[in-house]
């Protein structure tokens, strides 16, 4: 029961931006690149390690089999015992010998068995004279013939060979080492850049991955004031003549997932200009100076290619402010890439046709430096989408999408309200993927409301309750809902279930008839009380209190903190802001005002809890007619609830 009363405003933004697809390997350069003209370099290419390792052990397995052939080719000598050998020579089949010591290597004239393996025969022998024999083997040798050599009759391999292959893995080692030294030398970035990858990129094909405005919608006003850019890169001719330049950079600050990245690959693909993206996070290294090298090399290959445009993701993780704590004697190496990039900016003169977009969610932490005029001249906010930009957002994301013909975006950008462009494009994929699960050829209008309540109030559970938990769920949502409903200016009730979902075990959707973007003192108590109205109705009807209440009390507890503390909404504390929106309140107010700030706190929510547990009391029967729907049908849509309230939806 847990976090009943959701509202889409509250719903968490995806952690990052739209990205551009595809992995980026260790050894690549941390830039991707689109739109470069034909012939033209994109950065360093990739050194190709696993074809060097390929040839080192290709080269050595080709050694060791060529080896193995040469013994195998001179022939296996077999061992024998001597009586055997003894018994050869004595019939004269032993056409020659070798001996070294008391071991004798030899070649019979015609092959023999085995003794004892009948299925085996040899020619090429090798047998060790027992030191005891007292036979006269050379008298017996000549007496049948057998030539006596000097040489070995099995041919081993000489010294040179042998001294080759003992070295051979130190030698192929070397030559890599020494390979590695070389392509370092010839690294034109210097320092380590051999290393990290150099050289010549392949030409990116300008057609396949190109963005226009035409694929953003939702923020124009933002394109609006990017279009200037856009204008500059197209004809910079026409400002150079007035003596304008074009600003060095624009910063693109919002929430996550309201389309910076892709706003910034749009502005490159209006303009037609080559576009290198990455990360701030994939200039870091453990070595340090390898950031900055980094960032020469990207700048550099950026001003080969002018007009380009230069776009550094999440620029807050190497950005922010230096000094203090955060660095140690000025070696760290964030910093040292972050004044690479404010050395690179400050060396644009304005006439390049180099513009360096940059992206963040934290535009509060960034150093002094970045911002000041000649480096990122112009600061654009980028918001969550209204109604008419949500629609238009689902349309795009629509593209491709076959959707069925009772399929309303205009109804689901009036109930997606604080959601972004992110946001929006999950709900439609989810929406595609039931339909696919349901094995049907088009998306309707269902398949979307399923996937905002996916979204929204979390994956149903297959949890079966008990009778008795199911009747306090369902009082405990019903008084959320029915708090809902009869409160003057509380946002509508669009969904009452006791089905659980994520950890709560029941949960009521409320959403504004409109966008909000401010909220007054009496607006934030209706939504404490209708938060409190779970617990009250279990306090009232079934006279206990139970754990479900945890999150209603949190978001209660939430919004009245920041009324009293942060919005002014008290006269006891006044129009001060005490209580930070990051760290401790300490820092800027007094214990006997923050004791003030707690006492506030608690008389209001108890003053709110008082006013649910009276509204209830007095539409106890509607309380009843709520609970007793959703035991029937566990959920209950807009309509529905409000009818088994006995509520009119119009007047509420």
């Amino acid at each position: 029961m847990g976090g009943q009363d959701q509202r889409q405003g509250e719903q968490p933004a995806p952690d990052r931006d739209e990205r551009m697809g595809g992995s980026r390997r260790r050894d690549e350069p941390p830039w991707r690149t689109e739109g470069l003209p034909a012939g033209k370099g994109g950065g360093p290419a990739r050194p190709r390690w696993l074809k060097v390792v390929g040839w080192i052990v290709g080269g050595y397995l080709l050694l060791f089999l060529l080896t193995s052939v040469q013994d195998e080719m001179s022939g296996r000598a077999e061992t024998i015992a001597y009586t055997e050998f003894t018994t050869q020579v004595e019939k004269g089949n032993v056409a020659e010998v070798f001996a070294r010591g008391d071991t004798i290597e030899g070649q019979l004239k015609d092959a023999a068995s085995v003794p004892g393996n009948t299925d085996t025969s040899y020619t090429k022998f090798t047998t060790e004279r027992p030191t005891f024999a007292n036979d006269n083997l050379y008298a017996a040798l000549e007496k049948s013939g057998t030539t006596v050599r000097a040489t070995p009759v099995v041919q081993q391999r000489g010294a040179f060979w042998n001294l080759l292959i003992a070295f051979a893995p130190i030698l192929l080692l070397v030559g890599f080492y020494l390979w590695l030294f070389r392509r370092q030398q010839r690294s034109a970035a210097g320092g380590l850049g051999g290393l990290l990858g150099s050289g010549q990129k392949k030409p990116v094909d300008p057609e396949s991955v190109r963005t226009t405005f035409a694929d953003v919608a939702g923020i124009d006003e933002v394109e609006a004031e990017i279009t200037e850019i856009v204008d500059y890169l197209k004809d910079p001719d026409k400002y150079r003549r007035l003596g304008a330049r074009a600003p060095k950079g624009v910063l693109l600050a919002g929430a996550p997932g309201t389309g910076k990245t892709l706003l910034a690959r749009a502005t490159a693909g209006e303009a037609g200009v080559p576009f290198f993206s990455a990360s701030a996070s994939e200039f870091i290294e453990a070595i340090v100076g390898v950031g900055a090298s980094r960032v020469r090399q990207l700048f550099a290959e950026a001003r080969k290619v002018a007009p380009a445009i230069v776009f550094i993701d999440e620029i807050d993780t190497i950005g922010r402010a230096r000094g203090g704590g955060r660095s140690i004697g000025g070696h760290d190496e964030g910093e040292q890439t972050l004044n690479q990039i404010l050395t690179e900016m400050d060396g644009f003169s304005g006439t390049e046709g180099v513009v360096v977009l940059a992206a963040t969610n934290r535009p509060d932490v960034l150093d002094p430096a970045l911002l000041r005029p000649g480096r990122f001249d112009r600061t654009i906010t980028v918001h969550a989408p209204d109604q008419p930009g949500r629609l238009a957002i689902l349309r795009v994301h629509a593209r491709g999408k076959p959707l069925a013909a009772d399929v309303d975006l205009a109804a689901m950008a009036k109930s997606t309200p604080g959601m972004t462009g992110a946001d929006l494009a999950n709900l439609l994929n989810e929406a595609a993927l039931a339909a696919a699960r349901g094995g049907r050829s088009e998306i309707r209008q269902h398949d979307l409301t399923d996937a905002l309540e996916k979204i929204q109030l979390g994956t149903a559970r297959n949890v079966v309750m008990p009778a008795e938990e199911r009747r306090r769920t369902a009082y405990h949502e019903g008084g959320h809902a029915l708090l809902g409903m009869i409160q003057v200016g509380a946002d509508p009730v669009r969904k009452v279930s006791i089905i659980p979902r994520g950890r709560a075990l029941g949960v009521t959707l409320s959403t504004p008839e409109m966008d909000r973007y401010g909220y007054d003192a009496e607006y934030l108590r209706g939504r404490i009380i209708g938060a409190l109205g779970g617990m009250a109705a279990e306090q009232e009807v079934l006279g206990v209190v139970t754990t479900g209440a945890e999150s209603d009390l949190e978001t209660a507890t939430r919004i009245a903190r920041s009324m009293v503390g942060r919005w002014g909404m008290s006269a006891a504390v006044g129009p001060v802001s005490v209580i930070p929106a990051e760290g401790d309140p300490r820092g800027m107010a007094s214990d006997s005002l923050l004791n003030t700030v707690d006492e506030e706190v608690r008389r209001l929510i108890d003053e709110c809890y008082q006013e649910a547990r009276r509204l209830l009391r007095e539409n106890r029967e509607r309380l009843d007619g709520i609970a007793e729907q959703l035991l029937i049908h566990e959920t209950l849509d807009e309509t529905d609830a409000y009818a088994a309230a006995g509520v009119d939806r119009t007047l509420a």
